[in-house]
């Protein structure tokens, strides 16, 4: 071993100059965070400088930690001591497995106490940390549960639609229980709760805002939703196309389009985090924020396996899924790559816009508790035509269609009365008509009372 390597206390290992028989807890909390965790090692017989000050009974050690080890874990973790004669010292590591059978519990003192991994601590776990390792301890993910909630008094329409138009086949109820959505007793599964028409899991969230410059300050524009996961997936992209701008550059026959983003570098972007975020982070949601330079989507849940993606070779990242059955459904709509990472087709998408620079690239950041994907603006955008809102350059969007539609047909139209006929918020309504305000296509005439729309001109 070379212990100049081990430079200080880390996730992966931590240093004790001497066993402290006589306080079991304060090293089998770390034995309780590696199997709770990636594993690691302790190093006994070094401080925690790093200087090695060597131990006098390397056996009598060995046997001592066997023996608290199987007084005070529970259930066992998978150990192996191995000893070391460094410099003329010894030093003991007990390496410890990654568990599969997690939590593993330190018991003693009248406790029962899990233990995680934060940097160079170990930590007792939260009770969000918990669930996931009884989850993972079970061998079951979170989308795979059974809930309450049963089939008849829930409808698939959104999903149902969704498939007959991207694969071009014809729905059939029998999917559902095939995806694993439903059960054969008829209940849902989480995955089956996030994919009704009336999501009834709250923390299925999406906040986006379009911030005035490049720092969080003041919000141009700013939106929530809650519900379906194929419904917040699409209100992301309506929110990315009508919050960013388009360029053009002059060619011989007419001009060609620079958008500031890739449309599938966006969209392989949110199905991402969507599928892979934690869902037992109660109080977390999905975050869009879009800057001058830059987008960025951050959910709850950093990688699944535990390592940081700063880390990692992104063309070494293995496909881990948090969620499977979620996954596996994306996967049929062909929301997402069923070979491959996403990652890596979220950088190639950016890369093959026109301007790219290596500066560019795509970042990919992950903390134990949150993932982080950064999508920079296109380069070349002062060296292209005008640069309008994305609305007035391409298509809108299919609910700011049915606005337009029932606009022409009764110009009275309130946005309260528009929102419950095309069953949303009445603020994303009204932000849509602020926006095609804003954009040239509505204006409006009279008081809010007894006022009109009048639809200045049709996009399709």
């Amino acid at each position: 071993m070379d212990i100049n390597s081990l430079i200080g206390e880390c996730t992966a290992y931590d240093f004790k100059v001497m066993l402290e028989e006589k306080k079991p807890k304060s090293w089998l909390k770390t034995v309780s965070a590696f199997a709770n965790g990636l594993g690691g090692s302790l190093f006994f017989g070094i401080d925690n400088d790093g200087v090695i000050k060597g131990l006098d009974d390397v056996q009598h050690v060995c046997e001592s930690i066997s023996g608290r080890i199987r007084d005070y874990m529970d259930p066992l973790p998978e150990v192996e001591m191995i000893p070391h004669n460094i410099e003329s010292l010894h030093v003991l590591q007990l390496k410890v497995n990654a568990g599969h059978y997690t939590p593993y519990y330190y018991v003693g003192d009248g406790q029962r106490i899990a233990f995680f991994r934060v940097g160079d601590e170990s930590l007792p776990a939260t009770a969000e940390q918990m669930v996931r390792l009884v989850l993972k301890g079970s061998n079951k993910t979170f989308d795979s549960l059974y809930t309450d909630y049963k089939i008849e008094n829930h409808t698939f329409t959104i999903l149902a639609n969704t498939f007959k138009d991207r694969t071009k086949q014809e729905w059939n109820k029998k999917y559902l229980l095939s995806f694993g959505v439903v059960t054969s007793s008829g209940e849902l599964t989480n995955a089956g709760a996030l994919f009704a028409d009336d999501c009834p899991l709250w923390q299925s969230r999406l906040y986006c805002t379009r911030w005035n410059g490049k720092e969080k300050g003041d919000a141009i524009n700013d939106a929530e939703f809650t519900g379906n996961v194929l419904m917040l997936l699409r209100e992301a992209m309506n929110f990315v196309k009508s919050n960013t701008k388009k360029g053009w550059e002059k060619l011989p026959n007419g001009r060609k389009n620079k958008p500031e983003y890739a449309e599938r570098a966006v969209l392989e972007a949110m199905v991402n985090h969507f599928i892979h975020r934690d869902y037992t982070v109660m109080g977390g949601e999905v975050h869009l924020d879009i800057y001058d330079d830059r987008l960025t989507v951050t959910s709850p849940g950093g990688m699944y396996n535990g390592m940081l993606i700063q880390d990692l070779d992104i063309a070494d990242v293995s496909s881990e899924r948090r969620n499977p059955i979620l996954a596996n459904v994306m996967a049929q709509l062909d929301y997402m790559e069923k070979r491959g990472s996403g990652l890596t087709r979220i950088c190639n998408e950016t890369q093959a816009l026109d301007g790219y620079k290596d500066e560019l690239k795509p970042v990919f950041k992950s903390t134990p508790t949150q993932f982080q994907t950064i999508i920079f603006a296109s380069s070349d955008k002062l060296n292209v035509g005008d640069f309008v809102g994305d609305m007035s350059e391409t298509k809108l969007t299919e609910r700011q269609q049915k606005i337009l539609r029932l606009i022409k047909k009764s110009p009275t139209f309130s946005a309260k009365q528009m929102s419950e006929t095309l069953s949303v918020s009445q603020r994303t309504i009204e932000r849509d008509l602020s926006l095609m305000k804003k954009a040239g296509i509505l204006k409006r005439e009279g008081k809010d009372n007894n006022g009109v729309w009048i639809v200045i001109k049709f996009l399709k």
